[in-house]
């Protein structure tokens, strides 16, 4: 397994963010916690540790929780080929799709039971009996009952799920039942997405949450947007660009690399107002049908305005084999675009081998943007809207799962209430665009609900909770 440093961030700058009583709730949890916790290890583990929004969910909760100190570790299991592509497959069917597939074999069950055995070979002598182990996501569920047998104990936290299941969320859950049911304790993003099997006295609900002072959401000038996102070739005006600096996660200092290659058909010109998603290459964020929502419904109507559609280099994210298909797909449909909508979209392949450099490139096209776009299928909870939200974005985001949580219709941004209407979709789009006064007061009444609802302190003072109820 591979170990991911985790550096300590001070709690007193996030305490400062807060009002004195939430502060001060926030401050006594962490005492608690070192506390309830001392002489133990909190360990962490997931399958990535870049590349989605556990890893940077984990990045930051984890180094507040080390701030707190408490001893807090992370850990990214290993698996094959073979064994991502049943992973990926679950978390689909979790969302109620299946592709490619009728189900879940014995073949399937026997891959994933010997990846499962082979990690946990390696938390044998590692793990203690008294520690804590959160297991994330359908990647690591196998190894609740081993790691119980070790005498830690084990929480297994679903970051996905859907509101209604159906014939195919059923596959995925029998398929993981029993290795679910030796935790201690299951957490969930909304109620609705805990199995009805699951023991209610042994789950809850803890949404996600950002951190305001990472790389990916710390304040960053309007000049200095422009120049990161010039140097990176994201936009261009033409002129030379300038050298960027910014501050890395470990408290050293990064210099921005140029990308001569980083989008599809070249950059749009800086002045273009820009509509933007940010997500992973994945069928259930449907790429394909913003850029086709974009191309149809927007571009006709908004002569100026440029589609930017962002996701990781392929390349670089090991537990999603399906990414480099979708990629492709989305090449093929940006393609058979007429010339003059095809000149104005645009696909960003997002370099993953430096995890600072890319939240960078995030926060800047996301600040740049004259809207934020959300346009997921399914979605357990949207991290990405939330951070635009967070940087006073206008967004228009599908009514489906956490989305629905994140905001309200008509106040903080605009929800699609179907989400593969792509004429809705684009009338919504084009009504930000066209009454930037409209934008601009959504996207403060935003920022406003992220900062009541959707930071880190909220997020730790829960887990604190749930971890303290472990030895009661």
């Amino acid at each position: 397994m591979e170990t991911v440093e985790i550096r300590a961030e001070p709690l007193e700058a996030l305490a400062e963010l807060l009002e004195p009583d939430r502060a001060a709730t926030f401050l006594s949890a962490a005492a608690q916690a070192r506390e309830a916790l001392a002489g133990r290890v909190v360990w962490n583990i997931n399958s990535t540790a870049s590349g989605g929004g556990v890893a940077e969910m984990l990045q930051t909760l984890l180094a507040y929780a080390r701030g707190a100190e408490v001893d807090t570790r992370w850990l990214v299991l290993e698996g094959d080929a073979q064994f991502f592509e049943i992973t990926k497959a679950l978390h689909n069917a979790l969302h109620g799709s299946l592709v490619g597939r009728t189900g879940f074999d014995g073949t399937d069950r026997a891959h994933y039971e010997r990846i499962m055995q082979a990690n946990l070979a390696q938390l044998q002598g590692t793990i203690r009996a008294g520690d804590v182990v959160l297991l994330h996501d359908p990647q690591t569920a196998g190894l609740a009952a081993g790691l119980t047998e070790l005498g830690a104990r084990v929480v297994w936290r679903c970051h996905i799920g859907r509101d209604e299941g159906n014939d195919v969320t059923d596959l995925a859950w029998a398929f993981l039942r029993e290795h679910i049911l030796a935790a201690d304790a299951f957490v969930f993003s909304r109620a609705s997405y805990i199995p009805d099997w699951v023991p209610a006295d042994r789950a809850v609900v803890i949404q996600p949450s950002i951190d305001p002072f990472s790389t990916k959401n710390a304040a960053i000038a309007a000049a200095e947007v422009s120049r990161i996102l010039l140097e990176v070739g994201l936009v261009h005006n033409g002129d030379p660009h300038e050298a960027v600096e910014f501050d890395r996660r470990a408290g050293s200092r990064g210099v921005l690399r140029r990308h001569a290659d980083l989008v599809s058909n070249g950059p749009p010109p800086i002045s273009a107002p820009l509509v933007v998603q940010v997500s992973r290459w994945d069928r259930l964020k449907d790429m394909p049908g913003v850029l086709a929502g974009f191309a149809e419904h927007v571009a006709p109507s908004v002569p100026d305005a440029h589609l930017v559609l962002a996701g990781p280099d392929v390349s670089g994210v090991t537990d999603d084999p399906e990414g480099a298909e979708v990629y492709a797909e989305c090449r093929q449909l940006w393609r058979a675009l007429p010339d003059d909508v095809r000149d104005r979209c645009h696909l960003a392949s997002l370099p993953m081998d430096d995890v600072d450099e890319n939240a960078l490139i995030v926060n800047a096209l996301q600040r740049h943007a004259a809207v934020v776009v959300q346009k997921s299928l399914v979605e357990g909870f949207g991290l990405t809207l939330t951070e635009a939200m967070w940087k006073a974005r206008p967004v228009v985001a599908s009514a489906v799962g956490g989305l629905q949580d994140q905001l309200t219709d008509g106040d903080e941004g605009f929800l699609l209430a179907d989400a593969r209407d792509i004429v809705t979709f684009g009338k919504l789009v084009r009504r930000l665009l066209d009454e930037p006064e409209l934008g601009d007061t959504m996207g403060r009444r935003g920022q406003v609900r992220v900062r009541r609802d959707f930071l880190g302190d909220r997020h730790l003072v829960q887990w604190v909770r749930l971890l303290r109820s472990l030895d009661a």
